[in-house]
């Protein structure tokens, strides 16, 4: 008896040992993306709201403003103005999005020939360099010889848009430019979300009578409920934040047609070295951000159904 008790004392130690053995080197792989993360994100995030208290443009000492950058931007109408640009550009791109993302997912989760290349082609925009695919875009953009307007002509319209000219169609052009590059990643959630409803609830559904509406109605949208939650959650967050197509489609014009709130806080940034400013107007966009986002978990419950 005395013989297994130490036995049994040698294993457990074992095991002890080999746990704390996995636990060390579970840690040595997570440090150095934990390390990043604390210093360029997490303690960024604290630098940046502490220089919002701060006039300073990164050559001279920074002085102490305490609440004066968030009250100059509340009283300023160029930031009021891309804001503006910001919720329309928003309003513009998130339902499109979802709406045709949910309608080519609806279409490429049925098995029709060359589903694998179009599910490709859809998504190839989004790993597509946003540099490269803009360049086209402001080709086909162009007022003159552009292939859009050059279609419009051709089915009889004589007033041509001028995109990304006019003031009054330069933030659509960006609007349609958005929603063609990152269409593909909300269908390939879609997609996914599609092929994990059970085809027994659509039998079941056909057995009782149900039209291709009913069914749909009925059974696809509620049960797709959490991915569309999702996919409504990281569009407008992404929409938000855009930056790279504004910077490169339009350059924030013209007029500041197309300066949405990054573009802002990068110009005054980086462009005017207003450090203090530019972090004011990140850290009321994070608020605006946050707040949306727990608008959205808190209503989820009258319109999301989890199996």
């Amino acid at each position: 008896m005395q013989l297994k008790y130490l036995e049994l004392e040698i294993v457990n130690s074992m095991k002890i040992t080999m746990k704390k053995k996995e636990a060390l080197s579970a840690w040595a792989f997570l440090m150095p993306s934990l390390v990043g993360f604390v210093i360029f994100v997490f303690g960024a995030t604290i630098v940046s709201l502490l220089i919002s208290f701060f006039d300073w443009d990164m050559l001279t000492p920074a002085k102490f403003v305490g609440l004066g950058n968030y009250l100059k931007l509340l009283k300023s109408d160029s930031f009021f103005l891309v804001l503006r640009n910001t919720v329309i550009f928003v309003i513009g791109t998130v339902p499109t999005r979802v709406i045709f993302s949910l309608l080519l997912a609806l279409i490429l989760v049925k098995k029709i020939p060359g589903r694998a290349f179009f599910r490709s082609a859809i998504f190839l925009p989004v790993a597509a360099s946003t540099v490269a695919v803009a360049m086209i875009w402001r080709w086909i953009f162009n007022a003159d010889f552009g292939l859009l307007n050059d279609f419009l002509y051709r089915i009889g319209i004589s007033q041509l848009p001028q995109w990304l000219i006019n003031p009054n169609w330069a933030l659509m052009a960006l609007i349609i430019f958005s929603v063609w590059k990152d269409v593909g990643f909300s269908t390939v959630l879609f997609i996914a979300g599609l092929e994990g409803i059970p085809d027994t609830l659509y039998e079941a559904g056909e057995i009782d009578g149900a039209s291709s509406w009913i069914k749909f109605w009925k059974i696809t949208l509620p049960l797709l409920s959490p991915t569309t939650f999702f996919v409504v959650v990281i569009n407008l967050i992404g929409s938000f934040q855009v930056f790279d197509q504004a910077y490169v489609l339009t350059g924030g014009g013209p007029a500041n047609a197309t300066t949405t709130i990054v573009y802002y806080i990068y110009s005054y940034a980086f462009q005017r070295f207003q450090m203090g400013y530019a972090c004011s107007a990140a850290w009321i966009l994070f608020a605006i951000i946050f707040v949306i986002t727990i608008i959205q978990f808190k209503n989820q419950k009258k319109w999301v159904y989890y199996i």
